[in-house]
């Protein structure tokens, strides 16, 4: 998951276990990928070679997370 932690005011990477809640205090989601379902939804030629992994990216809403972003910086201002 990257998440904006609001003290000391930037992003960073974390790994979330068994779809729990264990984000830190004071983070606000971004984005998140769930890795391990993939596997077994994509047929295995799209996952060899890596593709399955850079098609991930393209189908973020870039849009969303930068919304996202903005929003939790704003929070850690006031």
């Amino acid at each position: 998951m990257l998440a904006y932690e609001r003290s000391p005011g930037g992003c960073f990477i974390e790994q979330v276990y068994d779809h729990q809640g264990n984000l830190g205090n004071g983070s606000v989601p971004l984005l998140v990928f769930d890795a391990w379902s993939m596997p077994s939804t994509c047929s295995t030629r799209n996952v060899e070679g890596g593709t399955s992994s850079l098609r991930l990216w393209k189908i973020v809403t870039w849009s969303d997370v930068a919304s996202r972003y903005t929003s939790a910086k704003a929070l850690s201002i006031s």
